[in-house]
Protein backbone atom coordinates (compact mmCIF):
# COMPACT_ATOMS: atom_id res chain seq x y z
CA UNK A 1 0.00 0.00 0.00
CA UNK A 2 1.33 3.37 -0.95
CA UNK A 3 2.93 5.79 1.35
CA UNK A 4 0.69 8.87 2.24
CA UNK A 5 3.49 11.04 3.64
CA UNK A 6 5.57 9.71 0.70
CA UNK A 7 3.09 11.13 -1.56
CA UNK A 8 3.22 14.43 0.09
CA UNK A 9 6.67 14.31 -0.51
CA UNK A 10 6.71 13.31 -4.13
CA UNK A 11 3.86 15.61 -4.55
CA UNK A 12 6.62 18.63 -3.68
CA UNK A 13 9.27 17.64 -5.45
CA UNK A 14 7.31 16.77 -8.49
CA UNK A 15 6.13 19.64 -8.91
CA UNK A 16 7.02 22.01 -12.03
CA UNK A 17 9.38 19.16 -12.79
CA UNK A 18 9.84 17.70 -16.14
CA UNK A 19 10.87 14.20 -15.52
CA UNK A 20 11.98 11.94 -12.85
CA UNK A 21 13.84 9.12 -13.98
CA UNK A 22 12.38 6.68 -12.27
CA UNK A 23 10.18 7.45 -10.08
CA UNK A 24 9.95 3.97 -8.34
CA UNK A 25 13.74 4.64 -7.54
CA UNK A 26 13.15 8.03 -5.43
CA UNK A 27 10.29 6.55 -3.60
CA UNK A 28 12.26 3.26 -2.46
CA UNK A 29 14.99 6.08 -1.61
CA UNK A 30 12.22 8.43 0.29
CA UNK A 31 11.35 5.78 2.51
CA UNK A 32 14.30 4.33 3.33
CA UNK A 33 14.18 7.35 5.89
CA UNK A 34 17.90 8.41 5.36
CA UNK A 35 18.95 11.70 4.44
CA UNK A 36 19.26 11.86 0.72
CA UNK A 37 22.52 13.77 -1.22
CA UNK A 38 21.03 16.09 -3.80
CA UNK A 39 23.60 16.84 -6.76
CA UNK A 40 23.35 19.68 -8.59
CA UNK A 41 26.57 20.40 -10.89
CA UNK A 42 27.21 24.08 -12.54
CA UNK A 43 30.18 25.09 -14.76
CA UNK A 44 30.78 29.01 -13.95
CA UNK A 45 31.02 30.09 -17.32
CA UNK A 46 29.48 33.28 -16.35
CA UNK A 47 29.53 35.57 -13.32
CA UNK A 48 25.67 37.28 -13.59
CA UNK A 49 22.64 34.88 -12.64
CA UNK A 50 18.82 35.16 -13.75
CA UNK A 51 15.95 33.49 -12.38
CA UNK A 52 16.20 30.48 -15.24
CA UNK A 53 19.82 29.62 -13.49
CA UNK A 54 17.74 30.11 -9.95
CA UNK A 55 15.46 27.14 -11.12
CA UNK A 56 17.60 24.30 -9.99
CA UNK A 57 18.92 26.08 -6.96
CA UNK A 58 15.02 26.80 -5.95
CA UNK A 59 14.05 22.75 -6.53
CA UNK A 60 17.10 21.92 -4.27
CA UNK A 61 15.63 24.63 -1.85
CA UNK A 62 12.88 22.15 -1.35
CA UNK A 63 14.98 19.26 -1.06
CA UNK A 64 16.63 21.56 1.95
CA UNK A 65 13.61 22.24 3.43
CA UNK A 66 12.37 18.26 2.76
CA UNK A 67 15.49 17.36 5.81
CA UNK A 68 17.87 16.07 2.86
CA UNK A 69 21.63 17.27 1.90
CA UNK A 70 22.32 19.19 -0.88
CA UNK A 71 25.99 18.98 -2.86
CA UNK A 72 26.46 22.03 -4.82
CA UNK A 73 29.07 21.28 -7.12
CA UNK A 74 31.10 24.13 -8.67
CA UNK A 75 32.50 22.35 -12.31
CA UNK A 76 36.05 24.27 -12.07
CA UNK A 77 37.22 21.07 -13.88
CA UNK A 78 34.40 20.68 -16.50
CA UNK A 79 34.43 24.06 -17.32
CA UNK A 80 38.06 24.09 -19.15
CA UNK A 81 35.90 21.55 -21.41
CA UNK A 82 32.47 23.51 -21.80
CA UNK A 83 29.32 21.35 -21.33
CA UNK A 84 28.20 20.71 -24.80
CA UNK A 85 24.52 19.79 -24.15
CA UNK A 86 22.60 22.07 -26.81
CA UNK A 87 24.90 23.41 -28.31
CA UNK A 88 25.63 23.66 -32.15
CA UNK A 89 29.45 24.79 -31.96
CA UNK A 90 32.42 23.96 -29.35
CA UNK A 91 32.59 26.25 -26.42
CA UNK A 92 35.23 28.83 -26.04
CA UNK A 93 37.97 28.06 -23.83
CA UNK A 94 37.99 29.87 -20.34
CA UNK A 95 40.93 30.73 -18.21
CA UNK A 96 41.45 29.31 -14.67
CA UNK A 97 41.17 33.22 -13.45
CA UNK A 98 37.71 33.50 -15.25
CA UNK A 99 36.26 30.56 -13.71
CA UNK A 100 37.70 31.56 -10.18
CA UNK A 101 35.93 34.61 -10.78
CA UNK A 102 32.54 33.41 -11.99
CA UNK A 103 32.55 31.07 -9.28
CA UNK A 104 32.66 33.71 -6.48
CA UNK A 105 29.94 35.64 -7.87
CA UNK A 106 27.87 32.38 -8.72
CA UNK A 107 28.38 31.07 -4.85
CA UNK A 108 27.29 34.31 -3.44
CA UNK A 109 23.97 34.28 -5.53
CA UNK A 110 22.82 30.80 -5.20
CA UNK A 111 23.23 31.60 -1.38
CA UNK A 112 20.26 34.15 -1.44
CA UNK A 113 18.10 30.82 -2.22
CA UNK A 114 20.30 28.41 -0.63
CA UNK A 115 20.73 27.88 3.16
CA UNK A 116 24.44 27.68 3.95
CA UNK A 117 23.80 25.23 6.92
CA UNK A 118 22.48 22.35 4.59
CA UNK A 119 24.76 22.93 1.71
CA UNK A 120 27.67 21.03 0.93
CA UNK A 121 30.31 23.18 -1.65
CA UNK A 122 32.07 21.45 -3.43
CA UNK A 123 34.76 21.88 -6.82
CA UNK A 124 34.90 18.74 -8.64
CA UNK A 125 38.98 19.52 -9.83
CA UNK A 126 39.11 17.89 -6.53
CA UNK A 127 38.84 14.47 -7.86
CA UNK A 128 38.63 15.47 -11.62
CA UNK A 129 42.51 16.97 -11.42
CA UNK A 130 43.83 14.07 -9.44
CA UNK A 131 42.76 11.22 -12.62
CA UNK A 132 46.15 10.95 -14.02
CA UNK A 133 46.31 9.19 -17.64
CA UNK A 134 46.00 5.66 -16.71
CA UNK A 135 42.44 6.95 -14.65
CA UNK A 136 40.99 8.52 -17.50
CA UNK A 137 41.87 5.52 -19.55
CA UNK A 138 39.84 3.30 -16.88
CA UNK A 139 36.92 5.61 -16.61
CA UNK A 140 36.50 6.05 -20.49
CA UNK A 141 37.03 2.44 -20.62
CA UNK A 142 33.25 2.01 -19.43
CA UNK A 143 31.37 4.11 -21.42
CA UNK A 144 31.10 3.02 -25.77
CA UNK A 145 31.58 5.75 -28.61
CA UNK A 146 28.21 4.68 -29.74
CA UNK A 147 26.08 5.62 -26.15
CA UNK A 148 27.87 8.82 -26.27
CA UNK A 149 27.22 9.96 -29.74
CA UNK A 150 23.12 8.78 -29.20
CA UNK A 151 23.54 12.62 -27.74
CA UNK A 152 20.61 14.63 -30.61
CA UNK A 153 23.21 17.71 -30.48
CA UNK A 154 26.52 15.47 -31.18
CA UNK A 155 24.02 13.79 -33.85
CA UNK A 156 23.00 16.81 -35.34
CA UNK A 157 26.89 18.10 -35.36
CA UNK A 158 28.32 14.81 -36.70
CA UNK A 159 25.92 14.39 -39.81
CA UNK A 160 26.33 18.01 -40.92
CA UNK A 161 29.97 18.07 -40.74
CA UNK A 162 30.27 20.38 -37.77
CA UNK A 163 33.43 19.34 -35.68
CA UNK A 164 33.08 17.80 -32.45
CA UNK A 165 36.24 18.26 -30.66
CA UNK A 166 37.06 15.06 -28.44
CA UNK A 167 37.50 16.71 -25.30
CA UNK A 168 33.43 17.65 -26.06
CA UNK A 169 33.21 13.81 -25.90
CA UNK A 170 34.74 13.07 -22.27
CA UNK A 171 32.23 15.58 -20.69
CA UNK A 172 29.21 13.09 -19.94
CA UNK A 173 31.85 10.80 -18.39
CA UNK A 174 33.20 13.53 -16.15
CA UNK A 175 29.98 14.35 -14.72
CA UNK A 176 29.07 11.30 -14.86
CA UNK A 177 32.25 10.71 -12.24
CA UNK A 178 30.88 13.65 -10.03
CA UNK A 179 28.47 11.44 -9.20
CA UNK A 180 30.82 8.27 -8.02
CA UNK A 181 32.72 11.07 -6.24
CA UNK A 182 29.83 12.48 -3.94
CA UNK A 183 27.32 9.10 -4.04
CA UNK A 184 24.66 11.30 -5.57
CA UNK A 185 21.35 9.90 -4.92
CA UNK A 186 19.25 12.48 -6.94
CA UNK A 187 21.12 14.64 -8.91
CA UNK A 188 19.03 17.48 -10.71
CA UNK A 189 19.71 18.85 -14.13
CA UNK A 190 17.58 20.87 -17.14
CA UNK A 191 15.65 18.71 -19.56
CA UNK A 192 19.04 19.29 -21.84
CA UNK A 193 21.03 17.29 -18.97
CA UNK A 194 19.51 14.18 -19.22
CA UNK A 195 21.99 12.41 -21.07
CA UNK A 196 24.49 13.22 -18.73
CA UNK A 197 22.39 12.98 -15.52
CA UNK A 198 21.55 8.86 -17.41
CA UNK A 199 25.54 9.04 -17.82
CA UNK A 200 26.02 9.52 -14.16
CA UNK A 201 23.57 7.20 -13.39
CA UNK A 202 25.05 4.17 -15.59
CA UNK A 203 28.54 5.09 -14.37
CA UNK A 204 27.53 4.58 -10.49
CA UNK A 205 25.89 0.82 -11.44
CA UNK A 206 29.05 -0.08 -13.27
CA UNK A 207 31.02 0.92 -9.98
CA UNK A 208 28.26 -1.53 -7.41
CA UNK A 209 26.53 1.70 -6.21
CA UNK A 210 23.03 2.53 -5.84
CA UNK A 211 22.34 4.52 -8.57
CA UNK A 212 21.19 7.86 -8.75
CA UNK A 213 17.54 9.30 -9.83
CA UNK A 214 17.83 12.24 -12.73
CA UNK A 215 15.25 14.66 -12.31
CA UNK A 216 15.14 17.20 -15.15
CA UNK A 217 13.33 20.83 -14.76
CA UNK A 218 12.19 22.80 -18.13
CA UNK A 219 13.63 25.48 -19.01
CA UNK A 220 11.92 29.24 -18.09
CA UNK A 221 10.81 31.10 -20.75
CA UNK A 222 12.19 35.01 -20.46
CA UNK A 223 10.00 37.74 -19.81
CA UNK A 224 8.65 37.84 -23.77
CA UNK A 225 6.69 34.26 -23.36
CA UNK A 226 8.66 32.85 -26.34
CA UNK A 227 12.66 31.95 -26.08
CA UNK A 228 14.19 30.73 -22.90
CA UNK A 229 15.39 33.25 -20.40
CA UNK A 230 18.73 34.52 -21.49
CA UNK A 231 20.52 37.72 -21.37
CA UNK A 232 21.41 37.24 -24.92
CA UNK A 233 17.54 37.67 -25.90
CA UNK A 234 17.16 40.66 -23.19
CA UNK A 235 14.39 38.55 -21.84
CA UNK A 236 16.26 38.17 -18.28
CA UNK A 237 15.26 39.00 -14.95
CA UNK A 238 18.79 39.03 -13.31
CA UNK A 239 19.23 37.66 -9.77
CA UNK A 240 21.23 41.36 -8.62
CA UNK A 241 18.81 43.43 -10.83
CA UNK A 242 17.87 46.50 -8.59
CA UNK A 243 14.44 45.58 -6.66
CA UNK A 244 12.39 48.59 -9.21
CA UNK A 245 13.44 46.68 -12.10
CA UNK A 246 13.00 43.27 -11.34
CA UNK A 247 9.49 44.41 -10.24
CA UNK A 248 9.04 46.14 -13.66
CA UNK A 249 10.17 43.36 -15.48
CA UNK A 250 8.33 40.70 -13.38
CA UNK A 251 4.94 42.72 -14.58
CA UNK A 252 5.70 42.27 -17.99
CA UNK A 253 5.56 38.07 -17.89
CA UNK A 254 2.41 37.01 -20.33
CA UNK A 255 -0.25 36.05 -18.09
CA UNK A 256 -0.11 32.41 -19.26
CA UNK A 257 3.11 31.93 -17.51
CA UNK A 258 2.42 33.16 -14.26
CA UNK A 259 1.88 29.23 -13.20
CA UNK A 260 4.81 28.34 -14.13
CA UNK A 261 6.83 31.26 -12.38
CA UNK A 262 4.85 30.79 -9.00
CA UNK A 263 6.10 27.09 -9.43
CA UNK A 264 9.76 27.64 -10.34
CA UNK A 265 10.46 31.17 -9.44
CA UNK A 266 8.80 31.36 -5.63
CA UNK A 267 8.93 30.02 -2.18
CA UNK A 268 5.41 29.03 -2.07
CA UNK A 269 4.19 26.13 -1.09
CA UNK A 270 3.01 23.61 -4.15
CA UNK A 271 -0.31 23.28 -2.39
CA UNK A 272 -0.93 27.54 -2.45
CA UNK A 273 0.46 27.13 -5.94
CA UNK A 274 -1.89 24.90 -7.25
CA UNK A 275 -4.43 27.18 -5.78
CA UNK A 276 -3.11 29.66 -7.74
CA UNK A 277 -3.49 28.07 -10.97
CA UNK A 278 -7.16 26.76 -10.50
CA UNK A 279 -8.18 30.44 -9.21
CA UNK A 280 -6.98 31.79 -12.54
CA UNK A 281 -7.83 29.19 -14.55
CA UNK A 282 -11.49 29.63 -13.35
CA UNK A 283 -11.52 33.14 -13.11
CA UNK A 284 -11.91 33.50 -9.21
CA UNK A 285 -8.64 35.42 -8.67
CA UNK A 286 -8.14 38.64 -11.12
CA UNK A 287 -4.66 38.03 -13.31
CA UNK A 288 -3.44 41.26 -12.48
CA UNK A 289 -3.44 41.05 -8.62
CA UNK A 290 -1.61 37.40 -8.86
CA UNK A 291 0.50 39.04 -11.05
CA UNK A 292 1.77 42.06 -8.63
CA UNK A 293 2.18 39.11 -5.72
CA UNK A 294 4.38 37.33 -8.39
CA UNK A 295 6.19 40.47 -8.55
CA UNK A 296 6.91 41.06 -4.87
CA UNK A 297 7.57 37.71 -4.44
CA UNK A 298 10.33 37.47 -6.38
CA UNK A 299 11.75 40.35 -5.42
CA UNK A 300 11.35 39.83 -2.12
CA UNK A 301 12.96 36.67 -2.33
CA UNK A 302 16.16 38.43 -3.47
CA UNK A 303 16.15 41.80 -1.77
CA UNK A 304 13.53 41.43 1.16
CA UNK A 305 10.00 42.13 2.08
CA UNK A 306 10.57 45.92 2.68
CA UNK A 307 12.30 46.13 -1.24
CA UNK A 308 9.16 44.37 -2.71
CA UNK A 309 6.71 47.03 -1.59
CA UNK A 310 8.72 49.85 -1.96
CA UNK A 311 9.51 48.78 -5.70
CA UNK A 312 5.50 47.98 -5.99
CA UNK A 313 4.97 52.03 -4.89
CA UNK A 314 7.74 52.83 -7.51
CA UNK A 315 5.78 50.77 -9.99
CA UNK A 316 2.56 52.58 -9.60
CA UNK A 317 4.16 56.00 -9.08
CA UNK A 318 5.12 55.16 -12.64
CA UNK A 319 2.27 53.47 -14.71
CA UNK A 320 -0.44 54.67 -12.32
CA UNK A 321 0.08 58.66 -11.58
CA UNK A 322 1.13 59.78 -14.88
CA UNK A 323 -0.01 57.35 -16.89
CA UNK A 324 2.51 55.64 -18.71
CA UNK A 325 2.10 52.75 -20.99
CA UNK A 326 3.15 49.41 -19.45
CA UNK A 327 3.96 48.20 -22.71
CA UNK A 328 7.18 50.78 -22.70
CA UNK A 329 10.16 49.42 -25.30
CA UNK A 330 13.17 48.03 -23.18
CA UNK A 331 16.87 49.15 -24.21
CA UNK A 332 19.73 47.38 -22.69
CA UNK A 333 22.63 50.04 -22.52
CA UNK A 334 26.14 50.14 -20.88
CA UNK A 335 25.31 52.78 -18.45
CA UNK A 336 29.00 54.47 -17.71
CA UNK A 337 29.53 55.98 -13.60
CA UNK A 338 28.30 59.36 -15.27
CA UNK A 339 25.47 59.96 -17.86
CA UNK A 340 25.20 62.57 -20.64
CA UNK A 341 21.37 62.89 -20.53
CA UNK A 342 21.53 64.61 -23.77
CA UNK A 343 23.44 61.44 -25.44
CA UNK A 344 21.22 59.14 -23.33
CA UNK A 345 17.96 60.60 -25.32
CA UNK A 346 19.85 59.87 -28.78
CA UNK A 347 20.56 56.57 -28.14
CA UNK A 348 17.42 55.56 -26.86
CA UNK A 349 15.88 57.04 -30.44
CA UNK A 350 14.01 59.80 -28.28
CA UNK A 351 15.29 62.93 -29.73
CA UNK A 352 17.61 63.30 -33.30
CA UNK A 353 20.64 64.97 -31.45
CA UNK A 354 22.48 65.96 -28.91
CA UNK A 355 21.40 69.68 -28.94
CA UNK A 356 17.69 68.55 -29.21
CA UNK A 357 17.74 66.56 -26.08
CA UNK A 358 19.40 69.69 -24.31
CA UNK A 359 16.47 71.77 -25.58
CA UNK A 360 13.76 68.96 -24.35
CA UNK A 361 15.69 69.35 -20.82
CA UNK A 362 15.31 72.60 -20.51
CA UNK A 363 11.44 72.66 -21.85
CA UNK A 364 10.94 70.84 -18.87
CA UNK A 365 9.64 68.01 -21.83
CA UNK A 366 11.88 65.10 -19.98
CA UNK A 367 10.94 63.35 -17.60
CA UNK A 368 12.30 60.03 -15.82
CA UNK A 369 9.70 57.63 -13.63
CA UNK A 370 7.51 60.88 -14.23
CA UNK A 371 9.20 63.73 -12.27
CA UNK A 372 10.41 66.26 -15.00
CA UNK A 373 13.96 66.78 -15.36
CA UNK A 374 15.48 70.21 -14.23
CA UNK A 375 16.65 72.95 -16.88
CA UNK A 376 20.73 72.58 -17.41
CA UNK A 377 20.07 68.87 -15.85
CA UNK A 378 22.40 67.52 -18.11
CA UNK A 379 24.10 64.67 -16.18
CA UNK A 380 23.38 61.81 -14.17
CA UNK A 381 25.44 58.66 -12.10
CA UNK A 382 24.11 55.91 -14.50
CA UNK A 383 22.78 53.65 -11.00
CA UNK A 384 20.20 56.26 -11.14
CA UNK A 385 18.28 55.48 -14.49
CA UNK A 386 19.16 51.82 -14.61
CA UNK A 387 15.31 49.93 -15.00
CA UNK A 388 13.62 53.71 -14.93
CA UNK A 389 11.40 55.00 -17.52
CA UNK A 390 12.43 57.64 -19.75
CA UNK A 391 9.90 60.25 -21.20
CA UNK A 392 10.30 62.82 -23.92
CA UNK A 393 7.03 65.00 -24.63
CA UNK A 394 3.84 62.87 -24.03
CA UNK A 395 3.86 60.04 -26.19
CA UNK A 396 7.98 59.22 -26.32
CA UNK A 397 8.88 56.69 -23.94
CA UNK A 398 12.40 53.90 -23.25
CA UNK A 399 12.55 51.66 -20.33
CA UNK A 400 16.50 51.93 -19.43
CA UNK A 401 18.16 48.62 -18.81
CA UNK A 402 21.55 48.66 -17.34
CA UNK A 403 23.55 45.86 -19.56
Amino acid sequence: MPDSATDDIIHVIDSGTADIVPLADLRKKLESGRTLRIKLGVDPTAPDLHLGHAVPLRKLRQFQDLGHQVVLIIGDFTALIGDPSGRSTTRPALTREQIDANATTYIEQAYKILDPARTEMRRNSEWLGKLDFEGVLRLSSQFTVARILERDDFQKRYREGVGISLHELLYPMAQAYDSVAIEADVELGGTDQLFNLLAGRELMEKSGMEPQVCLTLPLLEGTDGVQKMSKSYGNYIGLTDPPAEMFGKAMSIPDELMAKYYRLCTPLHVDEVDGIETGLADGSLHPNQIKRRLAREIVALYHGEAEAHEAEAAFDRVFKQHDIPTDVTEVTLSLAEEVHIPALLKDLGLVVSNAEGRRMIDQGAVKLDGEPLSQGDYDMPGEAIAGRVVQVGKRRYARVLSA
